[in-house]
């Protein structure tokens, strides 16, 4: 009987929910993928009218760190390029199969997805390249027995023990020389004195990849660049939907109250075109802030140029969450993750070329065609240098003529092996040089080349060590209509540095704060699968 009265009350509540999410208006504050996401959600699940939902977003354009734009008479640019799987990455694929592609018709983004990852498979067959531009043998993790029980024990230890320690707390030096170290690190960004939490985490999140990690086998593209791909279809979706885009605005304020000792946003304070304005935050109203950001503060060069130094005093990307968090830790701590710049960064580059010699070249020495080798990483590398050649066009306006590529490195901050300076202190022709270095290319290759640098001194810094209490829930539990939806939000299993985690915090965010009646879709438990279990066991051992 109580079970049936449960069912009851949770209908009423829905229904009474629905009614309520007709007269309310949501305000998202940040204009990436998970306030995008979230006003998806409000619009499909929760029933609320797109013409009731503003976006407010300092920048020109939408999109967040999914960026992508430029041409081929001053090139191409990108920060950087996000690996998709289909055996992961639930809620972003929930979302995606409700959004329509900009190029099919009768298909969404998922569909398209799909399709498009059965015809260029991933199969890397040069996933690390020595200085002597021989393809290292990766068919082996290159443990030891010591490597091999430190990282088992880190991956079963409790996050409560693991704290705020680093990975080097745990793994010997010689760890960091293994193949293994060298494939997960640049696959997805970790440095060894980044959070042992999160790489456990990843450990498990990506347990199926542990075992094809050096062949790259369950990575997923996307058809373009992930700003044509996967935002523009989505901010379509949106604007069809009447949803309002408020771009060039800086949200520089909270007005707020508290009523029994809930936190409520009563106010906006905003800049837009040089004119301050308040926004009024009414009674039932919600809030959506995206706390933080990974590419705050990134700079461009040129051929010419290396990229400005900048950091979050010159773009004030920080400010907000800072402003907000201080006396309230419920609301985290931001200084854990953006007060160490040397930790956090790394650069990355786009190329574009007008002469096919290059591409020609790099599928002689790989063995893959653009768009089925993934990363390609010379281990020797001062900087640690990695590129990848995804499938042409790389973008939605991209001439067939011209080719485009994407490139990064770790440690921007060494002086190269063929241009004796700092990465972050070289321009784009310098950068071209030390790449065709490790190629033993012609410099010919490149001639007509155009490289964009792009420094990004917060890009790592969702993945610095953190105290439990660092990162506020994406609803925190004295909130009343804020929520968090971004990469700096506290959710358990999960992982950072993906599209999934934005887009996992914007639905628990929606759902918990307009009462929809549907389950979140839950992290898939690859881990828990004895076979998976089995063949990472094997992997090891190898």
């Amino acid at each position: 009987m109580a079970g049936k009265i449960h069912r009851s009350t949770s209908r009423w509540f829905a229904k009474e929910s629905e009614k309520m999410n007709e007269k309310r208006k949501a305000y998202l504050v940040g204009g990436g993928i998970g306030s995008l996401a979230a006003a998806a959600f409000m619009i499909r699940d929760g029933r609320m009218a797109g013409s009731d939902i503003s976006i407010l977003e300092a920048a020109a354009v939408l999109g967040g760190s999914l960026d992508g734009g430029g041409n081929p008479e001053h090139g191409y640019s990108m920060r950087g390029g996000r690996m998709l799987t289909t055996d992961n990455y639930e809620c972003t694929w929930d979302l995606f199969k409700s959004i329509p592609s900009l190029r099919l018709k009768n298909q969404t983004v998922f569909e398209e997805t799909l399709e498009f990852n059965e015809k260029y498979k991933s199969n890397s067959k040069a996933r690390l390249i020595d200085r002597w531009r021989g393809k290292v043998p990766v068919t082996s993790m290159g443990f030891s027995m010591q490597d091999r029980m430190e990282l088992l024990k880190l991956s079963n230890t409790d996050e409560d023990v693991l704290g705020n320690s680093t990975i080097t707390d745990w793994l010997s030096p010689a760890f960091f020389e293994t193949e293994f170290w060298y494939m997960w690190s640049t696959t997805f960004a970790f440095q060894p004195w980044h959070s042992a939490i999160e790489f456990k985490r990843y450990l498990h999140r990506f347990m199926l990849e542990f075992s094809r990690i050096e062949t790259l086998g369950g990575v997923k593209r996307t058809v373009y660049n992930q700003y044509d791909s996967l935002v523009r279809p989505l901010q379509s979706w949106l604007e069809e939907k009447g949803v309002r885009f408020v771009t060039a605005c800086m949200v520089t304020d909270f007005e707020h109250k508290l009523a029994d000792g809930m936190f409520i946003v009563t106010g906006i304070h905003c800049r837009r075109h040089g004119v301050n304005q308040i926004i009024d935050v009414k009674n039932g109203d919600l809030v959506f802030f995206q706390n933080g950001s990974m590419t705050d503060a990134s700079s461009l060069g040129s051929m010419t140029a290396a990229p400005a130094a900048l950091n979050k005093l010159d773009s004030h990307g920080w400010m907000l969450w800072e402003k907000l968090a201080l006396g309230r830790p419920e609301f985290g701590n931001p200084a854990a993750f953006n007060s160490c710049i040397a930790q956090s960064s790394w650069e990355s580059f786009t190329i574009t070329l007008k002469n096919p010699a290059f591409f020609r070249n790099m599928t002689e020495l790989s063995g893959n065609q653009a768009g089925t080798g993934g990363l390609v990483t010379f281990k020797d590398s001062n900087w640690l240098l990695s590129v990848v050649l995804p499938h042409q066009p790389h973008f939605a306006n991209q001439p067939q003529d011209v080719q485009v590529f994407w490139g990064y490195a770790l440690f921007p901050d060494r002086v190269g092996n063929f241009v004796a300076k700092p990465m972050a202190a070289c321009n784009g022709e310098e950068i071209l040089r030390e790449l065709c270095g490790h190629l033993r290319f012609d410099l010919d290759t490149v001639a007509t080349a155009i490289c964009v640098p792009c420094r990004m001194p917060y890009i790592t810094s969702m993945f610095m060590p953190r105290a439990r209490g660092d990162r506020p829930l994406p609803v925190p539990l004295v909130s009343k209509n804020l929520a968090f939806v971004s990469q700096f939000v506290e959710i358990d299993d999960d992982v950072v540095f993906t599209v999934e985690y934005s887009v996992r915090a914007a639905q628990m965010a929606v759902y918990q704060l307009l009462g929809v009646d549907r389950q979140v879709p839950a992290v898939t438990p690859h881990d828990k699968s004895l076979l998976v279990q089995f063949e990472a066991l094997l992997k090891s051992l190898h």
